[in-house]
């Protein structure tokens, strides 16, 4: 069973080459990846090179295109020339993986070969940095909110990747550190994550080096993270806006017909309209979904009747209740506490 381990590397120390003398044994495949380091650090990859022998290779950029770029050219590397493996592992080249915490993924990707596996650190110890411990947290609990993945450690760069989604991932979009939050982003409803806990390295506060932008790249991976949901909102406005308009016309139409009922008729007529407009949108352009369309029709069916059903309902319980505030600002109450109920069920349930 074939598992090299990527390393990707940009303008590296020593770290890289002490990493090496540990992995390369008779059976450790490793592709490094020198991404644009430039000349000042030639000696070093001829080292590395030297030290893999032929027990791995050193893949080159001219210049530095970024963590997720190396990934891929390693992912399309293992893929044309190891048609053995069953995934690949990737580790960092600055000193926070252990070759035992790589074996360890390692063997848990032979044990779980369909699932991501994640080797996850402990942000409670003392020798973190309070910058990585907030991140982290801030981080997983946006990433929970918004896209429902409960992972303990979303920038963690130790982790097994199977084979069939690393031919996905090379259509992923991402250059630099926000690739990684999109891979995990890519598992709903493609594979499982299976969490493995590693030791947690860091030289020192002031020591350990990074190229991590702490504030261009955390930009990126949170323009990421509520991407979808900032596409929801959008489509949702624009559903809002058809059936708040169809509503209205419909009100005036019915008020004369059924004083008592003209409300929730005119809910149910507006949103079979408008359902069916945000169903078309969310399909194909919120979740781009892979459900089939039937499964998903049905199970969008079912929420949209529902939450008709809740809407007209509470909208007419609001009229007697407010009997002196406009139909419009309530139902406008009513619809934006469901819109974020409906997110949620849509995202994990429907699409």
């Amino acid at each position: 069973m074939v598992i090299p381990i990527i390393i990707p590397s940009y303008e590296p120390d020593e770290r890289l080459t002490e990493l090496l003398s540990t992995l390369v044994t008779e059976d450790v495949y490793v592709v490094v990846v020198d991404d644009g380091s430039g000349e000042n650090y030639k000696e070093i990859f001829d080292r590395v090179r030297k030290s893999l022998g032929s027990k791995g290779i050193v893949l080159k950029h001219d210049v530095n295109k970024g963590k997720g770029r190396a990934l891929k050219t390693a992912f399309q590397y293992v893929l044309d020339n190891i048609p053995d493996a069953i995934g690949a592992v990737t580790a960092d080249s600055d000193g926070q993986h252990t070759k035992e915490c790589i074996e360890t993924v390692s063997e848990s990707l032979k044990e779980h070969p369909d699932s991501l596996i994640l080797g996850v650190r402990c942000f409670d110890e003392e020798d973190v940095p309070w910058k990585s411990r907030f991140g982290n947290t801030l981080t997983l609990k946006v990433m929970k909110i918004v896209s429902g993945l409960s992972v303990s450690d979303t920038q963690t760069g130790l982790r097994g990747i199977p084979r069939k989604f690393m031919e996905e991932l090379l259509t992923v979009d991402g250059e630099r550190f926000e690739f990684e939050t999109r891979m995990l982003l890519e598992t709903v409803n493609k594979c499982n994550i299976v969490e493995v806990p590693i030791e947690t390295i860091y030289d020192s506060k002031e020591n350990h080096q990074t190229h991590f932008n702490p504030f261009l790249d955390s930009i990126k991976i949170y323009k990421i993270l509520f991407e979808k949901f900032f596409k929801y909102v959008v489509a949702a406005l624009s559903s809002f806006a058809i059936d708040i308009a169809l509503f209205t016309i419909f009100c005036m139409l019915l008020k004369s017909w059924n004083p008592d009922l003209y409300a929730a008729a005119a809910t149910v007529l507006a949103r079979i309209i408008s359902a069916t407009y945000n169903y078309i949108v969310n399909y194909v352009f919120v979740f781009r979904s892979n459900e089939k369309k039937l499964v998903s029709a049905g199970k969008y069916l079912v929420l949209a009747a529902a939450q008709m059903g809740c809407s007209a309902l509470l909208v007419t319980l609001a009229i007697y209740i407010f009997p002196n505030t406009h139909e419009v600002v309530l139902k406008v109450v009513v619809d934006t506490i469901l819109f974020f109920v409906n997110y949620q069920i849509q995202k994990r349930y429907v699409f």
